[in-house]
């Protein structure tokens, strides 16, 4: 993960999701490892299947849907999604397909915008939307991501099976740049993303020890160490680090209680 001193701005991703089987059990899991509130919802519309992943600023950091038998049945799994910025979903959606993506969920509307979920050429799943900010928030950008917030999506990492291909797709379709790398050896470069003047994430060739292609979503706490302590109690497992990475950060890849990967960035921590 990259180093560039960088505030907050404006990019493509603008809300995150997590799939999960078991709503009640996320918010415990994530409320001790994270810091974040997966509101019950109270009078909240469909509360029963989804759910408001709040910050402790107020803040929503994303949202929480209940993967309920039938749709795993359909082959959905608990896991992490990104929803990227669109002007026009359908015209994007056009796009993609012409360029080799496919549609796994058409279009449709919502009180918040319109979306689809679709996937990169390359086969991994993202959603597109074009949101409907809330009333009085016209014209703000999300929040959602923010390199040195705690309790935000801090960095963005796509695993590949076609670097260069994977570059050209997401250049292409929503305006990252690849203006500098770090190479690793064996496993090829790190290709960071360039977003808005600031490093939003990276994008690299699937290592052997990753056993599928996709997008991570690292999720800044106030402490590794503690993060870690949390995972274990909590029922999650740890698959990967801590590792220090260029900047002084440290990350951890695991797997929540309901079968989700994460992870997590930010001071060691004691």
């Amino acid at each position: 993960m990259g180093d560039t001193q960088s505030t907050a701005g404006p990019t493509s991703f603008v809300w995150y999701e997590l799939m999960t089987t078991d709503l009640d059990g996320a918010s415990a899991f994530y409320g001790d490892v994270v810091g974040w509130r997966i509101d019950a919802g109270g009078d909240q519309p469909g509360a029963d299947h989804y759910r408001m992943i709040m910050r402790s600023d107020g803040g929503a950091n994303g949202g929480a849907l209940h993967l309920t038998d039938a749709m795993c049945d359909e082959g959905a799994r608990p896991c992490w999604m990104g929803y990227f910025h669109a002007d026009d979903v359908d015209a994007r959606i056009a796009e993609i397909v012409a360029d080799g993506g496919k549609v796994l969920l058409p279009a449709q509307d919502i009180p918040q915008g319109r979306f689809a979920m679709v996937t990169d050429p390359q086969g991994v799943a993202f959603y597109v939307m074009t949101p409907v900010p809330p009333p009085g928030w016209d014209g703000s950008a999300s929040d959602v991501y923010d390199r040195y917030a705690p309790q935000h999506v801090s960095w963005n990492e796509l695993v590949t099976e076609d670097l260069d291909g994977a570059k050209a797709f997401y250049a292409k379709h929503f305006g990252f740049e690849f203006n500098s790398s770090m190479p690793m050896g064996e496993f090829g470069d790190y290709c960071f993303i360039d977003q808005g003047g600031q490093g939003i994430g990276a994008v690299m060739k699937r290592p052997p020890f990753v056993p599928v292609a996709g997008w991570s979503y690292y999720i800044r706490v106030d402490s590794v160490t503690r993060a870690v302590s949390a995972i274990e109690a909590g029922g999650g497992k740890v698959l990967r680090g801590p590792h220090e990475v260029p900047g002084g950060d440290w990350t951890v890849n695991g797997i929540d209680p309901q079968g989700a990967a994460f992870a997590i960035v930010g001071a060691k921590g004691e």
